[in-house]
C-alpha cells in the first residue's frame, strides 16, 4: 500500500487508537483529578501520533526518522507514566496491560518503520 497521508500510516492509527484509550482512562475517577498526571500522560500519547503526522511532511527520510524516534521516545515515556497509574490505583491490572501493549504495538510498528525508511531511501 502507498503511503500517501500520515493517515495511512499504520503506526499512525495505532497512536490515534492509544491517544483515545488515554483520554478515556484520564476521565475517570480519581485520576481525572489528578491533573499533572493526567495532562502529562495525555500530551505524550497525544505527541506519538503528533510526531508521526509532523514527519511525514519533513521532506526526507533522515528527517522523518527523527519525528519518528520522537514518537518511539514518546511511548516509552507513556509506558513509564503507566506504571505511575497503576501504582496510584488510578487502573486496573487489565487496564494497565491494555494500554501497555498498545504502547508496546505502536512502538514496535514505529520503529519498524524507522528501519524501512533507513533501508529505503528517497531517490
Amino acid at each position: 500500500m502507498k503511503i500517501e497521508r500520515f493517515e495511512d500510516i499504520e503506526a499512525w492509527k495505532l497512536a490515534r487508537t492509544l491517544t483515545s484509550r488515554v483520554y478515556d482512562v484520564t476521565d475517570q475517577g480519581a485520576f481525572a483529578r489528578d491533573f499533572g498526571l493526567r495532562d502529562q500522560i495525555r500530551r505524550a500519547a497525544g505527541s506519538v501520533m503528533h510526531n508521526i503526522a509532523e514527519g511525514f511532511d519533513a521532506g526526507s527520510n533522515a528527517e522523518f526518522v527523527r519525528f519518528l524516534q520522537y514518537a518511539k521516545r514518546s511511548c516509552t515515556e507513556v509506558q513509564s507514566q503507566l506504571y505511575v497509574t497503576l501504582d496510584r490505583k488510578y487502573v486496573t491490572a487489565s487496564e494497565f496491560k491494555t494500554l501497555y501493549e498498545q504502547t508496546r504495538l505502536v512502538r514496535a510498528k514505529t520503529g519498524a518503520f524507522i528501519k524501512y525508511l533507513i533501508l529505503n531511501p528517497k531517490p
